[in-house]
């Protein structure tokens, strides 16, 4: 195959020189050995072509056309914005040598007095010619997807490099051309291929300066087929515990599996190779374990690739015990009749537990009796205590879980045993390393034989208000020495960091404390959902975002950079101060004649009534004096017809000019103004002063009588008196009236004084 490739690899190679040759910026038979450009105004030329690779020197050449040259100006050859060499003659030449990759732009100008004109221009792109491509590779993933092969392209070109796929069945040849833009490694499709033909994959690489191609690959659609990962089941025999059954199932062509499958506690794989079929058994698992399978599967046995794993996890059910209790008693008399026993016991190692204990049976029997009876008694801690005759017993003691009891260990009570001598020279010695060395001698002298030693001991800084509970060591007869760990000198681990949890999902914690002597029970359960990092990461930005702007408007500098930014951002409307209105020329108009202006509430008028309109009645024209020289002219009154109401307002001026006299304003003309002045009510002023004061009328005395309207023409301002008022503040009217003279008389439906704004 390798062979039949040849030909069509020549071919592949003229194609690439051929394109590589009609990419050039002449025709080759006019500059066979170098690049130009040809310009309207003249042009420009390199001995080499327009690719290069570092360190080559070029030399370049710049030829105006005959009527562009001027002795009065010079042409010029110009690296990007430096002037590299210039003549007053028509043509200039530079020699340029290339250190670094890229493209490199030469122009040429004309410099004369009044400025710069460009001629014309050339790229020089500086390189290197491709490696030969390495590494080919094809792989499909599914017997049903399409071939990708990847390969690795060498070091950098640093210029335009085409890569080409030559594929060959024997028969036809495929040309297809990269798509990948990555520059370290080469990637591309191919069409579906079938199971029967035999391929030959060539990668071709061009550019500029030059070609490389890699080593053809040789290959059928099984070398290359890469089955998806099987997907697989475990099942469990109900009557043991450590057998189970695996079944999977893959694709029709991948029929060659391989298993591996561990306990989570441990490193090392057990592998099973060689698998057909679907199904397979495994034999001896260890009880209550979780265990993880894994699943790989490929078409040929022998050639091919192998599937990805496929995992599954599952734990193994429960067993009966086999571990036999570590067992150990206290004898305390009560009484003469009456002895306090106490049992302590270690937990079962997990291996020997084979599941999770659910309780002990502890079960006493007299040994004094002739049909002795036996008490059991069940607890789920790992000591039991318990007040008894004082005779000897066999006490026995078993564990259990949901699928039985473990062996009963048992221990015999012997009142007489503290007749025994005790073991000599018994010694505690610190050996550096939080452990005690313990020795001792065996007794002086002894009636019977000894069998074994126990060394016992006691944490007693754990809990002053309690007992301590013993731990202890049985040891065979030869043995005169042990090392125990100091429990003073642990600490034990009060963190722990879970990793690989789930966002949203939910996981419910607990804990549990073990000892030399065994497991505790379960702690506190807690309910926990980690939230998504997203929710958090919004959070802790906002927050960050706020400190770092409190800390910087803290500080005096940053205040004033961000105020005049401020300043320059807003609207310049925003920035200017608003006027205060005690500077206003209406308020120091006001201010001087403010003590003239007197008014008192219980004046005014009610504003509502039910009575019925009088008759319309004519109003002569009447005159007022002008106020001071300030409020001259603003004796005002306005009445509305559309909605019944009306307002008076009289002014009055005490000046020692002659007064002048002016027409009130008619409502003829169809100008209706209403005042809000809720708290004015000037004096009237009459023509002339009054010696003494008349009677004031009902209505105005006392306000609660007055007739819901107020006529006018009735009587004229000399029969009214001079009216003393309070000072009270002055308020602008929503609009003024001008002041024009009107002769003739006024007519009024009605007249009403609107005091519903009014305060008593």
């Amino acid at each position: 195959m390798l062979f039949a490739a040849v030909p069509a690899v020549i071919w592949l190679l003229a194609h690439l020189a051929a394109e590589a040759s009609s990419k050039g910026n002449v025709p080759a038979g006019r500059l066979p050995h170098g690049a130009a450009e040809l310009c309207d105004k003249g042009n420009m030329t390199a001995n080499t072509s327009s690719h290069v690779q570092p360190g080559s020197s070029i030399t370049l050449s710049c030829q105006l056309k005959p009527q562009q040259h001027s002795k009065q100006c010079r042409i010029a050859i110009f690296f990007n914005s430096s002037e590299r060499n210039s003549s007053y003659s028509s043509s200039v030449s530079t020699r340029f040598l290339v250190h670094t990759y890229g493209k490199h732009m030469f122009t040429c100008k004309i410099l004369c007095e009044y400025g710069k004109k460009l001629i014309c221009g050339i790229d020089i792109e500086s390189g290197n010619p491709p490696d030969e491509p390495r590494n080919v590779s094809c792989i499909q993933q599914g017997t049903d997807g399409h071939p990708i092969c990847t390969w690795d392209k060498g070091r950098l070109t640093y210029i335009n490099t085409t890569y080409v796929i030559q594929l060959s069945n024997g028969t036809d040849v495929l040309y297809i051309s990269e798509e990948s833009l990555d520059t370290r490694f080469g990637s591309l499709a191919l069409s579906k291929l079938n199971f029967d033909s035999t391929y030959t994959i060539v990668v071709a690489a061009s550019n500029e300066l030059g070609s490389a191609f890699s080593q053809p690959l040789v290959f059928t659609l099984i070398d290359i087929v890469k089955p998806h990962p099987p997907k697989f089941s475990v099942e469990f025999e109900h009557s043991s515990a450590t057998n189970c059954t695996l079944s999977w199932h893959d694709e029709a062509q991948a029929q060659h599996c391989r298993l591996r499958y561990r306990p989570l506690t441990r490193r090392g794989w057990s592998m099973v190779e060689n698998l057909n079929g679907e199904k397979y058994s495994l034999y001896a698992l260890e009880p209550y374990t979780t265990y993880e399978f894994q699943l790989s599967c490929k078409i040929h046995p022998k050639r091919g690739l192998w599937s990805n794993w496929s995992r599954y996890q599952n734990r193994t059910p429960e067993a009966v015990p086999t571990g036999v209790l570590d067992v150990w008693y206290r004898q305390q008399d009560v009484g003469s009749q009456q002895q306090n026993i106490s049992l302590f016991w270690k937990a079962l190692s997990k291996s020997e537990a084979r599941g999770r204990i659910l309780q002990y049976t502890v079960t006493f029997k007299a040994l004094d009796q002739q049909s002795p009876v036996a008490e059991a008694h069940l607890t789920t801690q790992t000591s039991y205590a318990r007040v008894m005759p004082r005779v000897n017993y066999k006490i026995t003691v078993t564990a259990e879980n949901s699928r039985g009891r473990s062996p009963p260990a048992s221990v015999v009570t012997d009142l007489g045993i503290w007749d025994l001598p005790p073991p000599q020279e018994v010694s505690a010695i610190a050996t550096g390393n939080s452990s005690i060395l313990i020795s001792w001698k065996p007794p002086i002298s002894s009636t019977a034989s000894i069998s074994g030693y126990v060394v016992e001991w006691a944490d007693t800084q754990r809990n002053v208000r309690l007992e301590p509970r013993p731990a202890w060591v049985k040891l065979p007869a030869s043995n005169l020495s042990t090392v125990i760990a100091a429990v003073s000198s642990v600490t034990a681990q009060r963190s722990l960091y879970i990793t690989d949890l789930q966002p949203g999902e939910h996981y419910v914690l607990w804990m549990t404390a073990s000892t030399a002597a065994g497991e505790g029970p379960w702690g506190n359960s807690e309910l926990i959902c980690l939230e998504n990092a997203g929710e958090w990461m919004a959070v802790v930005l906002t927050c960050s975002i706020f400190i770092f702007s409190a800390c910087i408007c803290s500080m005096p500098p940053a205040r004033k950079a961000l105020h005049s930014l401020l300043t320059i951002l807003i609207p310049q409307w925003q920035s200017k101060a608003i006027p205060d209105p005690a500077n206003a020329m209406w308020a120091k108009e006001y201010t001087s004649v403010k003590a003239e202006l007197r008014w008192r509430s219980s004046l005014f008028l009610p504003s509502t009534s039910t009575f019925e309109e009088p008759e319309p009645t004519q109003v002569e024209e009447a005159f007022v004096k002008p106020s001071t020289p300030v409020l001259q002219g603003k004796a005002l009154l306005s009445s509305s017809g559309s909605q019944g109401h009306g307002e008076r307002a009289l002014e009055s001026s005490r000046g020692h000019e002659e007064p002048r006299y002016e027409a009130l304003p008619s409502t003829a003309d169809g100008q209706v103004c209403e005042q809000q002045l809720p708290d004015l009510y000037r004096r009237m002023v009459v023509e002339a002063a009054m010696e003494h004061t008349q009677n004031v009328p009902e209505y105005i005395a006392n306000p609660s009588t007055a007739p819901p309207y107020l006529p006018l023409g009735a009587g004229t301002a000399e029969d009214l008196p001079e009216l003393e008022c309070q000072p009270l503040s002055m308020f602008p009217t929503t609009c003024l009236l001008p002041m024009f003279p009107y002769e003739g008389n006024l007519t009024l439906d009605t007249v009403k004084i609107n005091c519903s704004s009014f305060t008593t």
